[in-house]
């Protein structure tokens, strides 16, 4: 019974028709049900896998968008909030070939049932520290706190001041350390986004390849670009719960919040990071549920039943002439599965197009997860945004962006029946384009906050060559200040003094973020010397900054959606290049390259590249260096943005080298489609009896239409 080409190109059909196995000879009425349990069988996987997608990828951007709180919460610099955010891939690492070649031969479903449980108990571990540690202090003058005591914060006669707003002694420094131990709980974190990797390992090379073996051949591109575009829908609630978390005060429930000081806005504040954490944790649980319940196998569809692989496949595929893996359709046992587990390496480590994808893959990830980790640290330097607007605009502009991009890709693929020579030239094309509008971002940043003393001189001068870092000048001489507080206040001429102490302020009125200073010696200009009164906080960015932080929106959501293209038609060239009985393991071996060379050490030199950008670290209550209170902005920005150019270039010359491989082990025959979408029979044949030979490992029936079809 022949196929029509449009009876596979109804996704969302309830009744998709399916080949009729000849060898059958069943009634109409028993080859119906098989069909609908087929069809019924690969869609429940799917929505099951989608919801998985759905719940790794709402942690793990959650994650993302914490951490400038996790930062502050632990007062910790950028680095270590890298190695933070890499342990996840440290987990993935630990047992990632294991589950993606063992796993393959076991029951799969309930694999990936088992790491939703374990991922969520590492999402619980997370938000743990919060209900173990003490409550969140910030650097505050006294005379901000809600009292009726009026202080100077001018030091400049001790003794009207009470003792809990100078240094404290001894024994007081002391009791504070021995509270402040609890900010070595950061490690706690760490060990909970090390649990959540190692419970999100089966979900992608499992859950991924339990589809490509079970679907239509020609809709697998499809499936895989719908699993790809709901997961996408996690990142958005992800950022979302982020921007709302991060409204809330960090002790919300704990603490009286009038008594609280600092705004959203203050670079000191911090929101409830660990309760978006225990609402990502349940829905982990919930995801997991349904594939306690699914088979270990589905029904092949006919089309696929008389071959292990497709047609396309067999042309990439050079087969060697071993009498090995004869029966891979029965259970193996364990002994079997060790024994082969060598030759099945050396066999993906022979393939060039895999290796070359991989190196592409890799340092292209490098670029992205890098740039990723740190977009809303970036986001809230740059441009003066708060904690919650950044993971706004990121949940609700951007990754929207993301998920388009994606489904339009495999869109792509499937209605242009693009092969693996198209799906080459999309991948390298969405990443060169994408990358060029990456460099238009340069010119899209703020000039540095005037901060007196470090980006500019008192008086409010600006500096033409290099920043000084005098915090001390005349007008504070007479003051007694200590150059590790970070508590700003904006003077009237438009300057962010470090504290109202170095500013020189006499008096002050009010209290909490009412506080208005006075009689503020360094709070003028040269042709004024009068003194001056300030305000609670830093001051806004320029005038130009909201303008260009739209403009960087605009790019940013362009370029997010350009590169995004690329995501399917990059799976369906790793998955057609590979043997069919290696699905598992290639993907798994991907993923573990990805983890140790990206995810895991893209973060932390990120991180350590940012940290060299710091203007003004703050201090420990116990001594040490704490997280980064003022960054120098264009240095962030070429750091930033060059580092991901950079790494986001090489990447490209590997993909080119991906392109040029396939071109030469493609005859002029395979890359011409005749007008009806066909490809010539004669080339094909001859190129699979030149790659195909006695070994009965792959066995392709051939029909010309299969050729064109993901």
């Amino acid at each position: 019974m022949e196929i029509s080409s449009k009876e596979n190109t109804h996704f969302f059909s309830n009744n998709t028709i399916l080949p009729v196995d000849r060898s059958s000879f069943k009634s109409e009425s028993s080859t119906s049900k098989e069909k609908q349990s087929c069809c019924g069988g690969i869609k429940i996987f799917l929505g099951a896998l989608s919801f998985v997608y759905f719940a790794k990828a709402l942690s793990g951007s959650y994650l993302k968008s914490t951490i400038t709180q996790i930062e502050r919460r632990f007062d910790i610099p950028s680095s270590l909030v890298g190695v933070i955010d890499g342990s996840f891939e440290i987990g993935n690492l630990l047992i990632i070939i294991l589950v993606s070649y063992f796993g393959a031969k076991l029951h799969r479903p309930r694999i990936i049932g088992a790491g939703c449980l374990i991922m969520s108990a590492g999402t619980f571990l997370i938000a743990m520290p919060q209900f173990f540690m003490g409550r969140y202090r910030y650097e505050r003058f006294p005379s901000t706190i809600n009292s009726t005591v009026s202080i100077s914060p001018c030091l400049q006669d001790k003794s009207q001041t009470p003792l809990s707003a100078l240094e404290k002694s001894q024994g007081k420094i002391n009791a504070g350390c021995e509270k402040e131990a609890g900010s070595s709980m950061w490690i706690y974190v760490l060990l909970g986004n090390l649990l959540r990797g190692i419970g999100e390992t089966p979900i992608q090379p499992l859950g991924i390849a339990y589809i490509d073996d079970h679907a239509v051949e020609e809709n697998a591109a499809l499936y895989i670009g719908c699993v790809q575009t709901v997961a996408i829908i996690g990142p958005i609630f992800g950022f979302l719960l982020g921007s709302l978390c991060a409204k809330l005060y960090v002790d919300i429930g704990f603490v009286d919040l009038d008594s609280v000081t600092i705004s959203p806005k203050d670079v000191q504040w911090v929101g409830a990071w660990w309760l978006g954490y225990l609402i990502a944790g349940m829905i982990s649980i919930l995801a997991g549920i349904p594939f306690w319940f699914l088979p270990k196998h589905l029904p092949k569809p006919e089309s696929r039943k008389d071959s292990s692989t497709s047609s396309e496949q067999s042309k990439f595929i050079i087969e060697e002439n071993k009498d090995q893996h004869t029966s891979y359709q029965h259970q193996a046992k364990l002994a079997d599965m060790a024994k082969d587990f060598l030759p099945s390496l050396k066999n993906l480590f022979g393939n060039p197009v895999y290796i070359l994808y991989l190196c592409a893959s890799i340092i292209q990830f490098n670029s992205l997860i890098g740039m990723v980790t740190y977009k809303p640290k970036y986001i809230e330097q740059q441009y003066g945004q708060t904690s919650s607007k950044t993971n706004f605009v990121i949940g609700l502009i951007n990754i929207p962006a993301v998920a388009f991009g994606i489904f339009s890709g495999g869109l792509i693929m499937k209605k242009f029946r693009i092969g693996v020579l198209g799906a080459a030239k999309l991948s390298l094309g969405s990443s060169f384009f994408g990358y060029l509008l990456l460099l238009s971002l340069f010119v899209m940043g703020c000039e540095n906050s005037d901060v007196a003393g470090l980006t500019v001189p008192y008086y409010g001068t600006k500096v033409m060559t290099d920043y000084e870092q005098a915090l001390f000048s005349e007008c504070n001489s007479g003051c007694s200040c200590s150059k590790n507080d970070w508590d700003p206040i904006c003077g009237e001429n438009g300057v962010t003094y470090v504290s109202a102490c170095l500013a020189g302020c006499q008096a002050s009125n009010g209290s909490g973020k009412n506080t208005v200073f006075f009689n503020c010696s360094c709070v003028g200009t040269f042709e004024s010397s009068q003194s001056s009164s300030a305000v609670v906080g830093p001051c806004q960015k320029g005038n130009e900054c909201p303008r260009m932080f739209l403009y960087f929106l605009v790019i940013s959501v362009i370029t997010s959606y350009t590169l995004s293209v690329g995501g399917t038609p990059g799976y369906i060239l790793l998955l057609r290049c590979i043997k069919p009985h290696l699905k598992s393991f290639a993907l798994g071996i991907y993923t573990l390259a990805i983890r140790v060379l990206a995810g895991i050490p893209a973060p932390v030199y990120f991180g350590v590249a940012i940290d060299t950008t710091c203007l003004k670290w703050g201090s420990k209550r116990c001594g040490g260096r704490g997280a980064c209170r003022l960054y120098d902005s264009s240095a962030l920005r070429y750091v930033y943005l060059g580092l991901t150019l950079v790494l986001g270039t090489v990447s490209i010359f590997f993909s080119v080298a991906v392109l040029w491989v396939l071109r030469k082990r493609s005859s002029p025959q395979d890359e011409t489609l005749s007008a009806n979408g066909e490809r010539g029979a004669c080339g094909t044949k001859s190129r699979k009896d030149h790659f195909v030979n006695s070994d009965q490992l792959i066995q392709s029936t051939y029909w010309p239409e299969k050729e064109t079809r993901l």
